[in-house]
């Protein structure tokens, strides 16, 4: 299986908030096993259904080493974030060639709806928790480099624009 190319930012739908998910179906599961595939293949930690254009509230994320661990994610909601942050250097497939290091709480509390569309809630530390925060801003309709100062945002896309050429 093949998935759906990743948008390229400046696309609206990475800047438009995606739609909550009313039950999980087969078409979910489809669509969170796409979404296995495209992050795998990034290689990647995390992905939201936006960077890939469907506008549902559906991400997944997976850090561990061996991989095959992904948590499914629909309607994600960040309950509790802790005081303590830390630094991580975030990118995006939709943005290619350029990062930045981001200031992130180190750990949350997340719930959700897992594959069998029941509510659950879990806690995420570390590069897990970065992963969930960077996908809820998808799924918001923001990017990880919204987090940094203008000048810092507007160099780095520039930068990207000019690798894209």
């Amino acid at each position: 299986m093949t998935h759906r190319p990743f948008l390229r930012y400046p696309h609206k739908c990475l800047r438009t908030a995606a739609e909550p998910v009313t039950a999980v179906t087969d078409d979910t599961r489809a669509i969170w096993t796409e979404m296995i595939e495209a992050m795998d293949a990034m290689p990647g930690v995390g992905l939201a259904a936006p960077q890939l254009g469907i506008m549902q509230r559906l991400a997944v994320v997976d850090a561990s080493d061996e991989r095959g661990k992904a948590v499914r994610m629909a309607n994600p909601e960040i309950l509790h974030s802790s005081i303590e942050f830390r630094e991580h250097e975030e990118a995006s497939p939709n943005l290619p060639g350029v990062s930045a290091v981001i200031s992130r709480p180190r750990a949350v509390t997340v719930r959700f709806l897992n594959e069998d569309g029941a509510e659950q809630e879990q806690d995420f530390v570390g590069i897990w928790a970065t992963s969930v925060q960077h996908q809820v801003d998808h799924l918001n309709g923001r990017m990880y480099f919204d987090h940094l100062s203008k000048v810092k945002r507007d160099m780095l896309i520039k930068k990207a624009r000019k690798l894209a050429r």
